[in-house]
């Protein structure tokens, strides 16, 4: 994919997520190389993370010292670590999720990767507590929708697709520990921008609660 085309992406992207979905843009890809990072703890191993939240999943560890390549970045929940307090989580492919960069040294304060939500994207609702958690399969397209909590909720993805059409849900009414692969019809290169809520299940009309900020992706 070019740096022009990524840009046009970006752009059609965030008008998405203001005009149809009334999200806030803050998954916009940047232009930018993917950066690598030194993982900076006490000693102790640091945790990886399904979503970019210490509520989400521990999926891994990753121990002192490493070297890590940070595929992208994006906003998540604030975290001070020993390299400072901030709300920047880096996706490290090698793992399969996110560690927070309050952990990694890379040289910079700031962002050194490209925003995630680009075949990357992942998301948890937005307590601690409730059981929604999703990733975005760039290939396929799908959901793989995960209930992580016995809180009496169906986990949900509600999804709006490049054209307007939305919202769309993705349901895991499976319960806790489970997991829920649900397609998307989409093409290649179509945008989709999407939200990770509970709820009581409803085929047309749910009511979403505890939902995660939005997040916007494309099908590979």
């Amino acid at each position: 994919m070019t740096s022009s085309r990524i840009r046009r992406m970006g752009a059609a992207a965030a008008v998405l997520i203001t005009a149809a979905v009334g999200l806030a843009a803050g998954a916009t890809p940047a232009v930018a190389a993917a950066a690598t990072g030194t993982v900076v703890t006490a000693g102790d191993p640091l945790t990886v993370r399904r979503a970019p939240t210490t509520s989400a999943t521990a999926i891994g560890s990753v121990a002192n010292g490493t070297s890590v390549g940070i595929d992208c970045q994006l906003n998540g929940v604030s975290v001070a670590g020993p390299l400072g307090t901030t709300t920047i989580w880096d996706y490290v492919p090698a793992l399969g999720g996110y560690i927070s960069d309050g952990y990694v040294r890379t040289g910079s304060d700031g962002r050194v990767a490209p925003d995630c939500g680009v075949g990357t994207g992942s998301a948890a609702c937005s307590t601690g507590a409730c059981a929604g958690e999703a990733q975005f399969r760039s290939n396929g397209p799908r959901f793989s929708v995960y209930d992580r909590d016995a809180d009496g909720k169906s986990a949900v993805v509600a999804y709006w697709l490049s054209n307007g059409t939305g919202p769309l849900y993705a349901w895991n009414s499976g319960g806790d520990g489970t997991v829920a692969e649900r397609t998307v019809s989409a093409t290649k290169g179509d945008w989709i921008s999407y939200k990770v809520c509970v709820a009581d299940y409803s085929a047309t009309d749910p009511t979403l609660q505890s939902c995660s900020a939005g997040l916007t992706d494309y099908v590979a």
